[in-house]
């Protein structure tokens, strides 16, 4: 079952303007599906096959020209001196091929294309499915949304998340890792893994990690790189403003799949994420990321960030656009109270004109707004955000 995705018309008019895209994201997030369904007219190969490995390797320029009208080539950064003869046959193309570039390797994938195929691709980032795109799932508690994660293969499958998060994280280990760095302990690399799904929605510390787990800072920056690389975590940057200089200049840590993140914590059922301490991380990583999707979906950087200053004041995410800034205030708990909103009329105070409507995202179903705060189920951020760019 073909799920649609949002991106699906980013990626159309894109196509319609460039000879090459490249759909990057994590592994099975739908991009070779997804690729494979809007361009199915054109021929499919993936260089994670070693015989066409071999055959670009040894003759790139005769294995680009057999594509008469262009093609979908998948993990393309597995070779990586492609690039360069690409480009060669995109200059001297009169007649419109198109070709498809997808792969998992965020760093040597978007590396060697900008070097090579500078302004004649555009590059679309593919995260798991959002919110909108399981609405037919929407009868979903958000335990089963913290644990089902939103890989496709779980909803258009059945899979058990539990198995499925194993098989993935098993086959990370063995694919993108090794082909990453050389390990000398992978057991001392998992900690660090399960480590940073403990601090999910917390300031990134390398040094308190480095001691908790006995490796140098460097080597936990290095760590982290390569999960940003592969597209497990990202870091969100926080807000700076002239208006206060004692803010916090550290980023906060979230994983890419909530579903991943409940994994690796060892959460395997709604009655255990109930009572885990970790609960309202997860709902907070859940949102934040869902906020980055719909940005990512339409081809727009995420503009997204937190805001915290020295005396621990803070607000979980502000989105900007323009001059303006929009605050978002993340609480897991399925009943309101009038002191979530504190934060926030301290935001506005603070930015003033800057700031004209804020939110509140919470697990209830009451909807209300007062002195121009929203108050919103988490499962309304993407009409929010659609309606903030209109």
């Amino acid at each position: 079952m073909y799920i649609r995705r949002d991106i699906e018309a980013e990626i159309i008019e894109m196509s319609k303007q460039y000879k090459a895209l490249i759909i990057t994201g994590p592994r099975q997030s739908g991009k070779t599906t997804t690729a494979k369904y809007l361009f199915s007219h054109l021929p499919y190969v993936s260089l994670e096959n070693p015989d066409i490995r071999l055959l670009s390797q040894e003759d790139p320029r005769a294995f680009l020209n057999q594509f008469t009208e262009g093609a979908i080539i998948d993990e393309i950064q597995r070779v990586p001196h492609i690039f360069s003869y690409l480009q060669q046959i995109l200059d001297e193309d009169r007649i419109g091929k198109l070709f498809i570039l997808t792969g998992s390797n965020q760093y040597s994938l978007l590396n060697n294309a900008t070097q090579s195929l500078s302004g004649r691709v555009a590059i679309l980032k593919m995260l798991p499915l959002s919110l909108n795109e399981i609405q037919h799932h929407n009868k979903l508690s958000t335990e089963e949304l913290m644990i089902n994660g939103f890989y496709p293969a779980i909803y258009s499958k059945q899979l058990n998340p539990n198995k499925a998060y194993r098989n993935y994280y098993e086959s990370y280990l063995e694919r993108d890792l090794r082909q990453l760095i050389k390990l000398k302990d992978v057991g001392l690399f998992q900690k660090f893994v399960r480590i940073c799904a403990g601090r999910i929605s917390n300031i990134f510390n390398a040094s308190a990690i480095s001691s908790e787990i006995g490796v140098s800072v460097k080597t936990i920056q290095e760590w982290i790189s390569i999960l940003e690389t592969s597209y497990i975590t990202f870091r969100l940057p926080p807000y700076f403003d002239n208006i206060n200089k004692r803010l916090i200049k550290s980023p906060k840590l979230y994983f890419y799949d909530v579903g991943l993140a409940s994994y690796l914590l060892g959460i395997e059922n709604i009655k255990q994420l109930h009572r885990d301490p970790a609960r309202g991380a997860l709902f907070e990583n859940l949102v934040v990321v869902e906020a980055m999707k719909h940005r990512l979906n339409r081809g727009m950087d995420p503009q997204l960030y937190f805001y915290l200053d020295s005396n621990h004041y803070e607000i979980d995410l502000v989105l900007k656009k323009g001059n303006q800034l929009y605050p978002f205030e993340i609480k897991s708990a399925e009943t309101y109270h009038s002191d979530f909103f504190k934060g926030l009329k301290k935001f506005k105070n603070l930015f003033q004109d800057r700031v004209k409507e804020q939110f509140l995202l919470y697990d209830g179903d009451t909807e209300l707004i007062t002195n121009q705060i929203h108050l919103s189920n988490f499962r309304k951020l993407p009409s929010i955000m659609t309606q903030l760019f209109i």
